[in-house]
């Protein structure tokens, strides 16, 4: 035994001084991935190594005084021979050493055992024929289970060893994973598998009693309440949310409790967006601020909606702006017969298109780059298409923009929607259903004020006519909707700051595209005619508070790496925005987030005459045209404005 040992050192010495051998390893370590052929070798050395050991067990661990060829070279060819055949059959030597995973082990354990299942087969047909082993049993069955550990545990080894030379733990930044589930654990090796992401993954964290307590994959998951004391005593600098169902209520909770640690936010996509169903580690991404609006998910009404929608021809004017777009792709999932969409914006229109064409190669899908105030083109739209449902969403809506160009706004959302409004009457639309603001409320700006007008016109006109059922749905802000201030505020962060806030007091309320659309598309459905739809928006938030949390979410510190500034009220802007007017009531429906506001209505005959008076007084003094706008809407009173001069000459004349 003391000679054997002693050979092999000298062996093995020879072999790591040789100059030659030094060199090949060396090129070795340097590429990418392994060549499939030197993998082959060391397998196959593997079983050279195995066979000697089985042979060497067998004898006693004493080496041969005379060569038996029948054991120490018929034996060590056969089995490599049967070895390299299973060894191509089951391509093991293509396997990824660095990226050994579970189906790898299975696999090699595979290739291994059926070799055996053949050389065993083999040596009982020479039984048979001879009535003499080929190979002793004890030595192939040693063999197998040598060669099984030992090329699982070098492809290990080799593994670990790549990931500590090529990522050391001690340089990497620690993450900690909520969700101990299916999707954890994939997020856990999706992590580990990626040489790139510097990551050390340190604990799982969770809300189920059940798994508390427990060792996943060789980490501890430990109750979320105790998440606050975890991250004040570690040095953590990412919490992956790694659960596929979770409410918008618990992301905001963990990311309450992480941000004042200076830890970053991420969550796992949805097992629908893993490219081809495996998580890759840049799919992760940031928490938004969209992520922590505090509401509950809505539960669409689809047999209403398919009632309402399947089968129709349907007309989205804006369909290209944030609201007509998100409308649009919510209706590619009914069975309608014809989407017609309408949208003056080319570069918008350009980006929607080519969605569509990748969501469902355009199918039934007409796109018009029109104007909503060209009366012809519009006859033409209505007289191609005959539309049965109109989504208006095409509208001017920035408050400072239409304070400054007051006879945009008459124009478009003023003229453009009773356009729109009496064209749906004359080619028998059964449906009309406008999108308005919370500005429209005892509005204090010209944007706000000419959206109030346009709901006062549909509304007037569906108790005047009954061809036409009008319907307005009335919401405020749209989380990431263009303009809106959370794309302002994030190129404001890219851009290094600041940001900027008009005032610190400024509250505004907010929902998400897709809340508001699927509202719009539920509300349009229940309307009779003539209801002016209100949504629940939850409350009213500060916008300085969602600068102060996209900050943190940037994984930057408030006054130190960006501040903000703020900048006082634009023209006509309110601290802050109202649903409802004083005056107004509401009234429950069977939809717990949308109430119809009792709102005063016009007669058909005492309003047309003014509205076309302020039609037709557009391109006078801005003066004039807004001195009309009150005169049609009373409650319109302008807010550090310019116009407020009208409200005080009405004032001194009272």
């Amino acid at each position: 035994m003391y000679n054997f040992c002693t050979f092999a050192a000298v062996i093995w010495q020879t072999i790591v001084m040789s100059s030659s051998i030094k060199k090949i390893y060396l090129r070795i370590r340097n590429l990418h991935i392994t060549p499939a052929w030197l993998i082959m070798a060391l397998d196959l050395l593997v079983v050279g190594i195995s066979v000697f050991l089985s042979l060497v067990v067998r004898a006693n661990f004493k080496l041969p005084t005379h060569m038996n060829y029948t054991d120490w070279v018929y034996t060590p060819i056969l089995i490599f021979i049967i070895r390299f055949i299973f060894f191509e059959i089951f391509q093991t030597h293509h396997l990824v050493v660095r990226y050994t995973s579970t189906k790898d082990v299975v696999k090699i354990f595979l290739s291994c055992f059926c070799a055996t299942l053949i050389i065993a087969a083999v040596n009982l047909i020479v039984f048979t024929i001879k009535h003499k082993f080929l190979i002793p049993n004890s030595v192939w069955i040693i063999e197998f289970f040598v060669t099984t550990v030992l090329l699982l545990v070098y492809r290990l080894a080799f593994k670990m060893y790549f990931l500590e030379t090529m990522n050391p733990t001690r340089f990497r930044k620690n993450i900690i994973i909520f969700g101990a589930g299916d999707s954890g654990i994939i997020t856990k090796r999706t992590i580990e598998r990626d040489n790139a992401s510097k990551y050390n993954v340190l604990a799982f964290f969770d809300d189920d009693p059940s798994k508390i307590g427990m060792q996943l994959e060789s980490l501890h998951v430990y109750d979320f309440r105790m998440l606050d004391d975890y991250l004040s005593v570690n040095n953590i600098s990412f919490l992956i949310i790694a659960v596929q169902k979770i409410s918008n209520a618990k992301v905001k909770a963990i990311t309450e409790v992480a941000l004042p640690h200076n830890v970053k936010v991420l969550k796992v996509p949805p097992v629908s967006r893993w490219l081809n169903g495996n998580l890759s580690f840049k799919q992760i991404k940031k928490v938004k601020i969209e992520d922590l609006l505090d509401r509950n998910p809505i539960q669409l009404d689809l047999s209403l909606l398919n009632s309402e929608l399947n089968g129709q021809t349907i007309l989205i004017t804006g369909a290209a702006g944030s609201i007509g777009s998100e409308i649009v792709r919510q209706l590619l999932q009914f069975q309608y017969k014809q989407l017609v969409l309408v949208d003056e914006a080319e570069t918008p229109c350009f980006f929607l298109q080519d969605e569509l064409l990748k969501a469902n190669g355009m199918k039934n899908i007409h796109l018009h780059i029109h104007s909503i105030c060209d009366k012809a083109q519009m006859a033409r739209v209505f007289e191609a298409y005959h539309p049965n449902i109109v989504f208006h969403a095409a509208a001017y809506k920035h408050v400072p923009m239409m304070e400054k160009n007051v006879r945009s706004a008459i124009k478009t959302n003023v003229a453009g929607t009773k356009l729109l409004a009496d064209m749906a009457v004359k080619y028998g639309v059964s449906k009309f259903v406008m999108i308005s603001t919370d500005k429209a409320v005892n509005p204090t700006n010209v944007m706000g004020a000419s959206k109030r007008i346009a709901e006062m016109y549909v509304q007037a006109l569906n108790f005047h006519q009954s061809t036409t059922k009008f319907v307005t749905t009335r919401f405020g802000n749209v989380l990431g909707s263009n303009g809106s201030v959370i794309p302002i505020f994030r190129k404001q962060i890219e851009n290094g700051g600041p940001i900027t806030v008009t005032h610190p007091d400024i509250t505004r309320y907010f929902m998400t595209i897709s809340e508001a659309c699927q509202l719009v598309l539920t509300a349009g459905a229940m309307g009779k005619g003539g209801e002016i739809f209100i949504f629940d928006m939850g409350k009213s938030i500060k916008i300085s508070d969602v600068a102060k949390k996209m900050i943190q979410l940037s994984g930057l510190t408030l006054n130190k790496d960006i501040s903000i500034e703020y900048t006082g009220l634009r023209p006509g802007e309110k601290l802050y925005e109202e649903l409802l007017a004083n005056e107004e009531n509401t009234i429950k429906t069977e939809h717990q987030k949308i109430m119809i506001a009792k709102v005063r209505t016009y007669e058909y005959e005492t309003l047309v005459p003014k509205i076309e008076k302020l039609i037709e007084l557009q391109d006078e003094d801005e003066f004039v045209v807004v001195g009309q706008m009150k005169e049609v809407v009373p409650e319109f009173k302008s807010n550090n404005s310019v116009f407020e001069a009208i409200d005080n000459q009405e004032k001194r004349n009272q």
